[in-house]
């Protein structure tokens, strides 16, 4: 197939031009409450190509264009043709201003090792369902349905100036909805994506989700509005930090969305909290531009250490092009977990929707369970939103000891942030 698709791009005259070869294996499992519903394998292969077209100016340098196309090893000749043909003339209403493609890599096959990636499919899936109903064991809350999916994957990139890689990858990820009917009937839906065959964490994940869809069916509409410290846990840790990875994209930076520069403070001035220490994690070796992808680190206290992010944009700033990374390690530190919200504070655990706003610095959202933590009693409270500026709470962040592992975060399990607005129900 990919020599079919190398002689139709010579004969469309398409000189420039990169093929992402994607080989995917997924076994995929739904669940009615414990029982399986439905049972699915696929084995799926597509042909992801990007052509590039240069679009000559009066003068200077030309305009660089490009558009990408999804082609299959079912079409003909004559479609493959066909589907080129309109992906390069579409190309030239892409321009942009000119940028070198990715350096030519070549180099053999790197496959990923461990037991997710080596074990056959349907194993390490019944593993990990194991692992997600294991806690189920209560009369009260229960897990009314889950889809997991388990996938291995095999990448070749490839491009016209000679850049040829290619690794393997493996994944799994999917959801689960949990509930509770007494003394109201309530369901919070939760999901979870890990790299590697970790059971452990995704079992911790659903009893403490029990936990909390027991206490949201009791919990009180008895928020009252003010300022409190308050701590998040989970996924919305990571949310919150994801601002220091999007600012410092190159993508946000080229067109002044974001001002920050190497060796910036980003963190502010002042701090009497935690210092960030932070680093980008490559998860996969290259990126889709075939870019060797490497750990570096993103901010050593509070200092911006990388600008980061795609070929294009990386060439306009003049920094070595890195990709795109998703996940993001957080090195700080802190007291344990029961200690850092011993103090009063509220304890936000599920949102309707926890949002960090990159260009803006807030974040917030709508709270379907937290806990109300003062003079030693803990009240489990739902309605009112969070609605919080890192530029203000940034200089005096806590941490705790414990830590939460998922696909794109590995860090601290909960982040204390103090004097945040809170609208009550």
């Amino acid at each position: 197939m990919i020599n079919r698709i190398k002689n139709a791009l010579e004969h469309c005259g398409i000189s420039l031009w990169r093929i992402n070869d994607t080989a995917e294996e997924t076994s995929e499992l739904f669940f009615v409450k414990k029982q399986l519903d439905t049972r699915r394998i696929k084995d799926v292969r597509k042909y992801e190509v990007t052509v590039f077209r240069d679009v000559e100016k009066p003068e200077g340098q030309p305009d660089r264009g490009s558009t990408s196309v999804v082609l299959l090893s079912s079409m003909s000749d004559a479609q493959l043709i066909e589907e080129l043909s309109s992906a390069y003339y579409a190309a030239q209403f892409a321009a942009n201003p000119y940028f070198d493609l990715p350096d030519a890599v070549s180099a053999p096959l790197k496959e990923k090792t461990g037991t997710l990636a080596q074990s056959p499919l349907a194993e390490s899936a019944g593993k990990m369902v194991q692992a997600l109903f294991g806690p189920d064991v209560h009369e009260d809350a229960f897990v009314n349905s889950a889809e997991l999916f388990v996938a291995r994957t095999r990448q070749h990139i490839l491009a016209s100036n000679g850049l040829d890689v290619s690794y393997t990858d493996a994944k799994v990820n999917g959801e689960f909805v949990v509930q509770c009917r007494e003394p109201e009937d309530v369901e919070i839906h939760n999901t979870f994506s890990y790299d590697s065959l970790d059971a452990q964490a995704l079992s911790q994940k659903v009893s403490e989700a029990l936990t909390f869809v027991r206490d949201r069916a009791r919990a009180q509409k008895a928020l009252k509005s003010g300022r409190y410290d308050v701590v998040l846990s989970g996924n919305a840790v990571r949310e919150v930090l994801s601002y220091y990875m999007d600012r410092s994209a190159a993508h946000m930076i080229y067109p002044k969305y974001s001002t920050w520069r190497s060796g910036d403070p980003v963190q502010g001035s002042g701090i009497t909290g935690a210092k960030l220490d932070l680093d980008l994690c490559a998860t996969v070796p290259y990126s889709v531009e075939g870019v060797p992808m490497e750990d570096r680190p993103l901010l050593r206290e509070g200092v911006l250490q990388a600008i980061h992010g795609a070929n294009r944009f990386c060439r306009y700033l003049g920094v070595a092009p890195t990709g795109n990374y998703s996940k993001l390690l957080c090195k700080n530190t802190g007291p344990a977990f029961e200690d850092l919200k011993a103090a009063p504070c509220l304890w936000a655990v599920t949102f309707s929707d926890f949002q960090m706003d990159a260009m803006s610095g807030h974040f917030g959202g709508e709270i379907r369970l937290a806990y109300l933590i003062e003079d030693g009693k803990v009240t489990p409270v739902t309605g009112g939103s969070i609605n919080g500026s890192l530029f203000e709470a940034q200089k005096n962040l806590e941490f705790s000891a414990d830590r939460f592992e998922s696909a794109n975060y590995s860090g601290p399990y909960a982040l204390k942030i103090r004097d945040v607005s809170v609208a009550g129900a």
